[in-house]
């Protein structure tokens, strides 16, 4: 008799159901915070557009924005200058910008030059409206202009100079001349930014992955700032994927820090659409394995993600000059020199590399929970 109901209950409980009539749904995951940066830099947009040029997706005239976002873009960097002459990358402009990122539901990650045009590791040329301020008084106008800048735009990320391998705000803060005073005036913005907004995070940005970033690194290692930023060009860094993941993890270890790439490209063919000289144009300029064409580009930002992912507290990455067509036409001299590397093609069309900025899918799990399921025992 006993094992009788021994056997009785056993069905019974093989037997179980999800509440006769009245079944329980199945549980939900919890879905996980998008937190790795899938960025593209798109500060050419407003000045693309101001002349009149649109974008497609499949062959349909579509906002780039919009675009980027249904690839899986999830930032937007975009670059901001002090006073520029032709008008394009100062303030109003970028404000604007900013919200049209947001309202497509992206984040913004604001480049901050402090500079009235391109800085770079070559030229760190103070705004023109700020030549002649005394070192106290450079630090206070950087204060004011940070604040202002973070209050106003409110950036996920903020970048405190543009590529700073000796600094920035030349010859006050050359960092190979003036060590003391660039930190200074690093630490100024850095204290501007939490003060006016302590959500935004701060990158520090150098480029390449040469020793002279374990000389910057180091130099500023007792700074508060959160995201380490490299540049990765393979026609100036060199074409060696491998010693790029080898850069970023030494960096990443060695200063605890997240890190993230910064700016990176790549050409989907080797020809031109203007007059103006581009960047690459030679296959000895291109990394083994990856053609200069449309799915040598999708694969190369595929393995730059693959990299960054693979890289202790890698956090993304960043696709430079990705919208920069040749949008003052074919005959241009002053046109692009990035228009075959952009991500769309010679005729505005995006390319397939902008699958590569999906959110890699994780596998699904099995979710059991007996909580959802009800016994019933029968003699």
């Amino acid at each position: 008799m006993k094992k009788l109901i021994f056997c009785f209950l056993t069905l019974a409980l093989i037997s179980c159901s999800s509440g006769g009539d009245n079944p329980e749904p199945t549980p939900t995951p919890i879905p996980t915070e998008d937190s790795f940066i899938r960025a593209a830099d798109l500060s050419f947009l407003p000045e693309i557009e101001a002349a009149g040029v649109s974008f497609k997706y499949n062959n349909t005239v579509q906002d780039p924005l919009l675009t980027l976002k249904n690839a899986g873009v999830n930032y937007i960097r975009i670059r901001l200058w002090n006073n520029p002459n032709n008008g394009h990358s100062n303030l109003s402009e970028v404000k604007q910008l900013a919200t049209k990122v947001r309202t497509h539901g992206m984040k913004v990650w604001l480049t901050v030059h402090y500079s009235d045009t391109w800085a770079d590791p070559g030229n760190q040329t103070k705004p023109v409206a700020w030549q002649n301020l005394n070192f106290s008084d450079l630090k206070s106008a950087v204060s004011v202009y940070t604040t202002q800048v973070v209050t106003e735009i409110k950036p996920e990320i903020i970048q405190i100079g543009n590529e700073t391998n000796d600094g920035f705000l030349w010859p006050e803060g050359k960092l190979s001349t003036n060590e003391t005073q660039y930190l200074e005036l690093t630490n100024t913005a850095i204290s501007s930014v939490k003060t006016a907004n302590s959500a935004t995070k701060i990158m520090l940005h150098f480029a390449g992955i040469s020793n002279s970033a374990d000389w910057y690194f180091n130099k500023v290692k007792n700074l508060n700032y959160d995201y380490i930023g490299i540049s990765y060009y393979p026609v100036y860094h060199g074409t060696s994927l491998t010693d790029l993941k080898t850069k970023l993890t030494t960096l990443s270890q060695t200063y605890n820090k997240k890190i993230i790439l910064a700016e990176t490209s790549y050409p989907f063919t080797l020809s031109w659409n203007d007059w103006t000289n581009n960047v690459v144009g030679q296959s000895n300029q291109l990394v083994a394995g990856y053609d200069a064409t449309a799915s040598g580009q999708k694969n190369y930002i595929l393995a730059i993600k693959s990299f960054v992912k693979s890289v202790p507290n890698g956090s993304g990455f960043c696709y430079w000059g990705g919208e920069w067509v040749a949008f003052k036409g074919n005959q241009a001299t002053n046109g692009s020199t990035w228009e075959n590397q952009a991500l769309w093609d010679f005729n505005n069309n995006a390319l397939e590399a902008i699958q590569a900025f999906n959110k890699d899918k994780k596998k699904k799990k099995n979710y059991f929970n007996t909580s959802h399921y009800h016994f019933t025992i029968k003699f």
